[in-house]
């Protein structure tokens, strides 16, 4: 049984930063990607980073040059790097894993929640 596990969130200034760290424990052997998403209130769920495989990473275009996405391979863990936070950053954030072994599926956490205080 995989349990995914997001921490950091948090209330912060308008300008600010934070942290966001993802660990995903059990039986996982590979991962394919990690990814990050986020849900303000009011909206529906949006794609804010992935990670793949091979290292390289993906952004919104709305977060590029502000949030950078890691990983730690060996402790299956992903982080998310929030910079220069502002108020349409105020969401849950979502972590996501996609693993191909022990086989092809996704996981996903219970969310942390940020928010940005103007």
């Amino acid at each position: 049984q995989v349990q995914v596990v997001e921490s950091g969130g948090g209330l912060v200034q308008a300008g600010g930063s934070l942290r966001l760290s993802c660990a995903a424990s059990g039986t996982i052997y590979g991962v394919n990607t990690m990814a990050w998403y986020r849900q303000a209130p009011g909206k529906q769920r949006e794609w804010v980073a992935t990670i793949l495989r091979n290292g390289k990473s993906n952004y919104a275009d709305s977060v590029k040059g502000r949030l950078t996405i890691s990983r730690d391979i060996v402790k299956n863990t992903a982080y998310l790097q929030l910079n220069r936070l502002t108020s349409d950053d105020t969401a849950v954030y979502f972590c996501n894993f996609r693993t191909y072994l022990p086989d092809d599926r996704e996981y996903w956490g219970q969310g942390t929640q940020v928010t940005v205080s103007s």
